[in-house]
């Protein structure tokens, strides 16, 4: 049996995703896709194989960006300014397999330079020690970044003791996103999701008493038609147990490539219309009782983006919210998923804006979309007719 070899350097990795809350940090990959993949709303790793990548390699991208930072900042010191071309000669003078370090450096500079994200879909998976080494060596070399955060999923940090989780806290880690996306057992099984409602519930709380800020995504419309009730209670019951410092809504969508596509074609699951899910994150919200978290709602696919705020002192605004959509005339609620959907709408305001509407109007004439059939001509032929 030979010797295996270590592996060569190839230069600095970039995974496929981040939150859309961190679209300003530096990306620093630790593992390679995910470890589960087995979710069946999810379609970013399947046919992907996991594997951690090693220390020494994370080392290196961190490192390099820290060249990077001195090189720019030097130069601007000279020059007082850059351009984008002086950039691009800047990272032609570096050595081939640094070039990447550098752009990601030039870029994270122009953004602010105040966070990192370490991907890829969770990195707690990554041994304690190991992962304390790589955290503490991104506070050495960039010790203003006030933000360092991570994907987790909640049955990798159920097996993580309370002693590590506080010393991955202490070595810099300090925000924690987790998939909850249903606090629903049977929802939680039907999409293969791998973790419990007691499990979340309890590495919820471990992030919590580790001093981590801690982000819960939900994702209304997982259960479909069956399970919706159920759904929103469950979720709500596990979120006042965990009381997380951030909410955030994630509509569902059933990507092409994700397993619940097939199930969706076939019948087997019967997908929420956009009222159903509305009435859902009502029952969601009106059920969130002894928490202080932000509720967020920071993606496209959510239908009403400004149903979002502070509890609880802003629960009684978020449903007046829901309440006016729900209770709009079927054709004003079609016009407005149109107006939504196509990117013409941001907030039930909208409606009012005689300009914008009228562009809506001239869609809804032009794809002859009515209340009846509003739901399935978003779902298959907008994105393809606009």
């Amino acid at each position: 049996m030979g010797i295996k070899q270590p592996q060569p350097y190839q230069g600095f990795e970039q995974g496929p995703i981040r939150p859309p809350s961190e679209a300003d940090s530096l990306l620093i990959r630790v593992t390679r896709n995910c470890p589960w993949n087995r979710c069946t709303f999810c379609p970013v790793y399947k046919g992907a194989t996991f594997s951690l990548r090693p220390i020494e390699h994370v080392i290196a991208d961190i490192d390099g960006v820290f060249a990077a930072l001195l090189v720019i900042n030097e130069a601007l010191a000279e020059r007082g300014g850059l351009t984008v071309q002086d950039l691009n000669d800047l990272a032609l003078q570096r050595p081939e397999v640094t070039r990447r370090a550098f752009f990601a450096g030039a870029n994270w500079l122009l953004r602010g330079g105040q966070s990192v994200f370490l991907q890829d879909a969770n990195s707690l998976v990554v041994k304690p020690d190991a992962l304390i080494r790589i955290l503490r060596h991104v506070k050495n070399r960039f010790p203003w970044v006030s933000r360092v955060t991570s994907y987790a999923r909640s049955q990798t940090i159920y097996r993580i003791s309370d002693a590590d989780m506080g010393r991955i806290a202490d070595a810099g880690l300090n925000r924690i996103h987790i998939g909850l996306e249903s606090g629903s057992d049977e929802v939680l099984s039907r999409t293969r999701k791998g973790a419990t409602k007691d499990q979340h519930i309890v590495a919820g709380r471990r992030v919590k008493s580790a001093g981590i800020e801690l982000s819960e995504y939900v994702m209304p419309g997982l259960g479909g038609v069956s399970l919706s009730s159920a759904h929103a209670a469950e979720t709500a019951d596990a979120l006042n147990r965990i009381d997380p410092d951030f909410i955030r809504l994630r509509t569902l969508t059933i990507p092409t490539g994700a397993p619940l596509a097939a199930e969706h074609e076939s019948g087997a699951f019967v997908k929420c219309s956009d009222f159903e899910v509305a009435r859902e994150i009502r029952s969601l919200i009106a059920a969130l009782d002894g928490i202080n978290s932000i509720l967020a709602s920071d993606h496209n696919n959510n239908l009403l983006p400004e149903v979002e705020g502070r509890l609880p002192d802003d629960k009684g605004r978020m449903l007046a919210v829901l309440d006016r959509f729900l209770a709009l005339p079927p054709t004003e609620r079609a016009v407005y998923q149109v107006g939504r959907r196509a990117g013409l709408f941001q907030a039930l305001a909208d409606l009012d804006s005689p300009d914008q509407r009228i562009h809506v109007e001239r869609i809804c004439e032009r794809l002859a979309i009515t209340p009846d059939n509003v739901d399935e001509i978003l779902e298959q032929r907008l994105p393809r007719a606009l």
